[in-house]
């Protein structure tokens, strides 16, 4: 038994339906605290509801026909509420002289994520192709259209009857070709002059249009970090991508709010590139820009760069901006990542190669530290199973304890149960129930040595403008690299004041 409780498999018993023995493993797996809180629990109950009608049937012939079951996936409800996508396989089991069945399972969230990043990708990728293909050829029908409709106009007198119709159809053509040319920008087919490029003086040249089409009841903030990198890329068709994304911003904040927009340096490891599909290690400049609008549900994001697709109402878009946006940022070989959640605001993150081909020769690009491993405890509150899987295994592997919350809550459970030091805490900024900033007050209350560091898919400015973060928290943005997290852990625990949390932020991938 004791070789079933050490394995990293989660392994679990049941008789007559309920969990009857957990392992370690699955205690973790379920966002357990202890065996006591899964013990004697019906099994059914932490079957996610599309899926208990086929493991009911698995566990009847189980149980009746003494059947081994094989490899199948499911999804299961871990004690929070979240869901994890997992392998199982089952067989009869006698446990202390009662019929049940034994059942090992494997967490493959990570792996249906590069699945679904796959799928997503395909899916975009052969719209993409469809798109190019029609603008090509409806450019084609445009050309004659608008042709005609010019050869008309040059005919026709300044009091031709048929004058004013002809110029509806020409300006009509003139509109349709414009939609055309953004499904050429979405399909990657449009022809790009790129140079290099300081995207803070491209940004510092825009900011005036920029004022003027958000208007005055949104507070417009630019944050070039010192040190940005150049990256090679088509000026207009950059510019082109920050106005569109500073429109849907402006729609997404109908009584006024922040748009935040923020430039820097980041660098992408292999351990991030096997995360994240299509992202190759390596170095980028990041263009953040971040709203505090409404938000948006994971179904509008799985969409939102889908050609046509829009939110808004009639005759107010085409559903093309944002297609556009991601097929000039593809073309220029980025990465475009959303983060957002209804009610926090929306963030865009865009990754731009970095080249080295500075415009100004005297501009260096800054170092990267050298890791340093450590041996203090952490105490690591994320809500997003594949985010504290990673920081979890970058900390334990460079000699780090770490302990787990999903939550705030949670977290004070741990703290309280805990005899011995924690050293600091690193939790996420927006979580359900209690948020980082909340947590991180009691726990300063509890214990002040503490040192803290947040992290958040929105950048340290948004979350600081929203009043969640005090000005000169220590922040890490994610997406986040492996070296980024270990390097930012040390930065805050050789930090000479015990228990700030106002060293100075970084951008971070």
């Amino acid at each position: 038994m004791l070789l079933v409780e050490l394995s990293p498999e989660a392994i679990f018993i049941q008789t007559d339906g309920r969990f009857a023995f957990v392992n370690s493993a699955m205690v973790k797996l379920m966002g357990a605290s202890r065996p006591a809180d899964l013990l004697g629990m019906p099994v059914l109950d932490r079957v996610h509801a599309d899926f208990r009608p086929i493991v009911q049937e698995r566990m009847r012939r189980i149980h009746e026909n003494k059947e081994t079951v094989p490899l199948i996936e499911e999804r299961w409800v871990r004690l929070d509420g979240g869901c994890v996508d997992v392998e199982k396989t089952a067989s009869p089991f006698i446990y202390m002289g009662r019929e049940g069945g034994q059942a090992v399972v494997r967490d493959i969230s990570a792996r249906k994520s590069l699945e679904d990043q796959l799928r997503q990708s395909q899916k975009m990728e052969a719209v993409g192709r469809l798109a190019g293909g029609v603008a090509h050829d409806f450019n084609n029908l445009l050309t004659g259209i608008m042709g005609y409709s010019d050869l008309l106009l040059q005919r026709a007198g300044a009091d031709d009857p048929t004058r004013g119709d002809l110029e509806e159809i020409y300006r009509a053509a003139e509109r349709a070709g414009a939609l055309t040319r953004q499904l050429l920008a979405f399909s990657r087919k449009q022809v790009l002059v790129a140079e290099v490029l300081d995207l803070g003086v491209v940004i510092t040249d825009l900011s005036r249009m920029l004022r003027r089409i958000i208007g005055e009841d949104i507070a417009l903030m630019t944050v070039i970090n010192p040190g940005t990198g150049k990256v090679r890329a088509d000026r207009g068709q950059i510019e082109q991508v920050i106005l569109n994304l500073t429109v849907n911003a402006r729609d997404a904040m109908p009584s006024g709010g922040k748009l935040a927009l923020e430039i820097g340096n980041v660098d992408f490891d292999s351990s991030y590139a096997q995360e994240h599909l299509r992202a190759a290690p390596g170095p980028y400049v990041l263009i953040a820009v971040t709203d505090t609008g409404i938000g948006m549900d994971p179904e509008t994001r799985s969409h939102i760069f889908e050609p046509f697709f829009t939110t808004k109402e009639k005759d107010r878009g085409t559903g093309l901006g944002l297609s556009t946006v991601y097929g000039i940022v593809e073309q220029s070989e980025g990465h475009i990542w959303v983060y957002s959640e209804p009610g926090h605001g929306t963030t865009f993150k865009i990754y731009l190669p970095r080249v080295a081909e500075p415009v100004d020769a005297a501009v260096a690009v800054p170092q990267v530290a050298p890791l340093q491993q450590g041996c203090e405890t952490i105490l690591l509150v994320e809500d997003e199973d594949m985010v504290r899987k990673l920081a979890r295994v970058a900390l334990e592997t460079n000699g780090y304890h770490v302990l787990e919350a999903t939550r705030g809550e949670e977290a004070l459970a741990v703290l309280r149960a805990l005899s011995g030091t924690i050293h600091l805490l690193l939790t996420d900024v927006v979580m359900p129930g209690m948020n980082g900033r909340e947590l991180a007050e009691k726990i300063s209350a509890m214990n002040p040595k503490m040192k803290i560091l947040f992290m958040s898919g929105y950048t340290d400015d948004a979350v600081v403008r929203r009043g969640v973060l005090i000005e000169g928290t220590a922040f890490l943005q994610k997406p986040f690299t492996a070296g980024s997290l270990l390097r930012k852990i040390r930065e805050v625990l050789d930090s000479a004041a015990a228990g700030s949390v106002r060293p100075a932020a970084a951008v971070s991938p």
